[in-house]
């Protein structure tokens, strides 16, 4: 008689798709809350209706604020030890993975993700966010300064208050959870604003963590439009920092916003368009290659850190140009909601027209399509593009300049290793980069010498939540994930006692 278990059965997305039911209200205080005025959603996937989704404005910013205010004010949260937070916040941990295919499913509706990667990457991701700021919180010490014997000189981190999270539309669940890790860890409440093209998991997070036992007031979610809920909740005096995910036009503003409100402190993660560096010594091109692919169409080239500008040797550029358009047609668009897609839509039909801007760009200014190049799909009433890649490119170029966030990568080729390092550099971007080379000499020479917050050696994107993220330049400022995180959502307080005798 067999002892093993029965296979689970393969779930059917689309069906599912078709039963599920959207709330699209405000979270404030702990209750689902109606806004003053809705705007409809449409999911990516085929332009189907989601439902009203709240179109959060002052009012709406204003009493999430003030619920946050009181929630922090009166120590629900804020005064609970760390061991406590850390209990419920695993909870929460815990309750996204029960709640796996739910939140799953709405990122890819919202967004237009394959649902894989909705369910392997963004659920894992942002529960294992969650659980490692709850496992940090009660292991990270404060300071004692080394004074002379008549004193004693503490250094403590505060909470700040209440924490604005402006968070993007490509990573919703993920960007989110980093902000909300390390504010929630450390004792603030947090008043979250996602984007307006991806609002629902962000909403249903909010209901999780009331489940988890986290106390009303301390996370509150409200949807809206940038230029209105945004705007709102960056300017709010009652706003004692802002976390911040999106473009370098917008990450001006909240700068901006900042200083026409009360100084609070703003923290950009912005911008990217990084390099990936491949030298003539790299013994594994077809590796290299097939990273590359991986990496600029994962997530339908709709990531920051995408490796958006290939930077080739001219003695192996012919050869490797061969690899990567052999690697494009892997990734062409799919139905999201099939479990075996790898590249799905793009967020919205604003999205797609830039990203087609953007590729008759590059013809026009006489870079030439090597694979892909045209939208996918039309039919559905989706928003697909091809795995677009293009040589000969310059790096003065528009698609070499700007963020296209989207499945468009630019081969350009280089000389020598300072010509390299020098056009790599020449962007007003930090994000990330990448060098491909066996010399190891090289490799940390290079390394040292690209601007940007994180260098990859002879890989792309593998991550773990013990090292930060963020750029440099225009990239923006300060650190998500890792221990640092906690930097900026704390303040540190000196407290000086004169000791007599």
């Amino acid at each position: 008689m067999s002892t093993s278990t029965p296979a689970k059965a393969a779930i059917d997305w689309r069906a599912r798709a078709t039963e599920a039911r959207i709330d699209g209200r405000c979270l404030i205080g702990g209750k689902r809350v109606d806004a003053a005025e809705q705007f409809e959603k449409r999911s990516p996937i085929d332009g189907r209706v989601l439902g009203a989704i709240a179109r959060g404005g002052n009012v709406e910013i204003d009493a999430a604020v003030a619920s946050a205010r009181v929630a922090f004010s009166d120590g629900r949260w804020a005064h609970k030890p760390p061991a406590a937070r850390k209990r419920v916040l695993q909870r929460f941990a815990e309750l996204i993975l029960v709640h796996r295919e739910e939140l799953a499913l709405l990122e890819t509706l919202d967004m237009g993700k394959p649902i894989r990667y909705a369910l392997s990457v963004d659920v894992a991701s942002t529960a294992s966010c969650i659980q490692w700021y709850a496992e940090a919180i009660d292991k990270v010490y404060d300071e004692i300064a080394p004074t002379g014997r008549n004193a004693l000189a503490l250094i403590t981190r505060e909470p700040m208050g209440v924490i604005g999270a402006i968070v993007p539309w490509n990573y919703p669940m993920i960007m989110a959870s980093w902000k909300l890790g390390p504010a929630l860890a450390t004792g603030n409440s947090v008043v979250l604003k996602p984007s307006e093209k991806s609002p629902l998991t962000a909403l249903r997070l909010a209901e999780i963590a009331l489940e988890a036992g986290l106390p009303e007031g301390v996370f509150n979610v409200v949807p809206g439009f940038g230029h209105e809920a945004g705007e709102a909740l960056a300017l709010h005096p009652g706003v004692d920092a802002i976390g911040f995910t999106g473009s370098t036009r917008v990450g001006r503003k909240m700068l901006e916003y900042s200083s026409r409100s009360n100084l609070k402190r703003v923290f950009n993660e912005l911008g990217g368009k990084s390099a990936f560096v491949v030298f003539p010594d790299f013994d594994d091109l077809d590796r290299c290659a097939q990273t590359l692919a991986g990496s600029i169409f994962f997530n339908q080239g709709e990531s920051c850190n995408a490796p958006s500008r290939l930077f080739v040797h001219e003695s192996i550029a012919d050869d490797f140009a061969k690899k990567l358009a052999a690697e494009a047609p892997k990734y062409q668009p799919a139905d999201p909601l099939d479990a075996k897609t790898v590249m799905g839509a793009l967020v919205d039909e604003t999205q797609l027209r830039t990203v087609m801007g953007y590729i008759e760009s590059g013809s026009a200014e006489g870079a030439s399509v090597l694979a892909g190049g045209r939208q996918a799909r039309s039919e559905t009433g989706g928003y697909y593009v091809e795995p677009t890649i293009f040589d000969g490119v310059r790096n003065d170029m528009k698609i070499a300049r700007e963020e296209i966030f989207g499945p468009v990568l630019s081969m350009i080729r280089f000389k020598d290793e300072a010509d390299a390092v020098r056009m790599a550099n020449d962007s007003a971007y930090g994000l990330q980069a990448s060098v491909w080379s066996s010399h190891i000499d090289r490799a940390h020479r290079v390394a040292r010498a690209l601007h940007a917050g994180t260098v990859h050696v002879n890989q792309y994107d593998e991550d773990d939540i013990t090292v930060p993220f963020g750029g440099v330049k225009q990239s923006g400022n300060g650190r998500d994930k890792s221990l640092h995180a906690f930097e900026k959502y704390t303040e540190l307080k000196t407290t000086w006692l004169r000791i007599n005798g």
